[in-house]
């Protein structure tokens, strides 16, 4: 069923409460990576120029304890914000309460105010992140229309998405999530075919709900990263040192049957031998891992193999690192697979469902060579299981 979206409301002299995701890296209060801020702006910046009276709110990091407090405030990101927009942001230090509650009252039409990281309410029982109803309710007081744009939670059943939208009349989605759903939930229900699925990551526990939807919808899934190991040790191939779920092998024999002709999987990988960034490298056969080493990429006719089906691809999905890509001598496999990806741009969608590999092609400085790039790991990776999202359920229907 479509969402209704921003477009659906009338802005002008609302009190429009709008949940981000501004959940974003800091190291010694400084912001790494601004890209959740920037995905936002266009949500933002269509309210204000409606003349609406924007409330913005997101939570940052994860607070345990008061300690917490100091290293995971918004303030910083209010400021980061004030400079995208060109205008002031009223950042108001709480998260209820009569000052939030005057600040809101004396916005005035296309001015725009923060209150603080809504996970500081988790210190008093984790009431945003169990969805206090109570919590939920204060918050949806503060607004006349709730404004979801934060897909990075859409997979959660927060105070600050379900909670306020069960309290409001009308909830609708923000550019974002918009894009979030054509893009993900679009793509998983009509792809255009060839479809190929690319999966990566540490272990094939994190994947096993996303292979096997999969390959319902795509025409191949490659498989590499770790989790690859856990596949060749259920094909009865020795792995050295490499990572092994070994609970898990039993699983990935099933997958492999159940996948027969669709999961794809290379013939060689690069080793090290230790997961250190100057270790020796080497290339090896599947077939012939030395104990003393463990798999930290793929190896080169794995990366061809991959790209003689992303290049016919007319729909690409990927979720996961191919290797270590952290550590630059072993980043080759998930560089090269993430240019063939970009090289499709003009003739084949392509997603980059969040997390690591997303952060892998920013890094590469190839974000501007894929159709979508999803701001939501988990979120995406719910989404691509097929779940119902509790932030994007919570949404009105059109």
């Amino acid at each position: 069923m479509p969402k209704q979206t921003i477009r659906d409301l009338e802005l002008n002299g609302k009190k429009v409460l709008i949940r981000v995701d501004f959940n974003v890296p800091l190291k010694e209060g400084i912001i790494t990576d601004e890209n959740r801020i920037v995905e936002a702006l266009p949500t933002i910046k269509y309210v204000l120029e409606k003349g609406g009276r924007a409330i913005v709110f997101s939570h940052l990091g994860r607070v345990k304890d008061e300690s917490d407090k100091a290293n995971n405030s918004l303030s910083v990101v209010a400021k980061r914000l004030e400079e995208h927009l060109n205008q002031k942001v009223v950042f108001i230090p709480e998260t209820r309460g009569e000052k939030l509650e005057k600040a809101i009252h004396d916005l005035k039409n296309g001015e725009i105010l923060m209150f603080e990281n809504t996970r500081f309410e988790d210190l008093n029982g984790k009431k945003e992140s169990k969805n206090d109803p109570e919590l939920g309710k204060y918050w949806a007081s503060l607004g006349d229309v709730f404004v979801n744009d934060a897909f990075g939670t859409a997979h959660r059943d927060a105070a600050s998405n379900v909670g306020i939208a069960s309290n409001i009349k009308h909830t609708v989605a923000g550019f974002l999530l918009e894009k979030e759903i054509k893009f993900i939930g679009g793509t998983l229900e009509s792809p255009e075919h060839p479809f190929v699925a690319i999966l990566g990551g540490a272990k094939v526990s994190d994947k096993i709900e996303v292979i096997k939807n999969l390959l319902n919808v795509a025409d191949h899934v490659l498989i590499g990263g770790g989790m690859i190991f856990t596949f060749y040790k259920a094909m009865g191939l020795e792995i050295g040192k490499s990572l092994l779920e070994a609970d898990k092998v039993d699983l990935a024999k099933e997958l492999l049957e159940l996948g027969k002709g669709k999961i794809i999987l290379g013939d060689d990988v690069i080793t090290g031998k230790a997961f250190e960034p100057e270790t020796e490298k080497n290339c090896r056969s599947i077939e012939g891992i030395p104990s003393d080493e463990l798999g930290l990429d793929i190896g080169p006719r794995t990366i061809q193999l991959f790209e003689s089906y992303i290049q016919s691809a007319r729909t690409v999905v990927w979720n996961g690192p191919l290797g270590v890509f952290e550590f630059p001598r072993f980043a080759e496999g998930t560089r090269s697979i993430a240019q063939s990806i970009a090289d499709l741009k003009d003739r084949a969608t392509t997603i980059i469902g969040g997390g690591d590999s997303a952060a892998a092609v920013i890094q590469f400085g190839l974000k501007d060579g894929f159709s979508h790039i999803s701001t939501g790991g988990g979120a995406s990776l719910e989404y691509l299981e097929g779940k119902v999202l509790p932030g994007i359920a919570c949404v009105d229907d059109k």
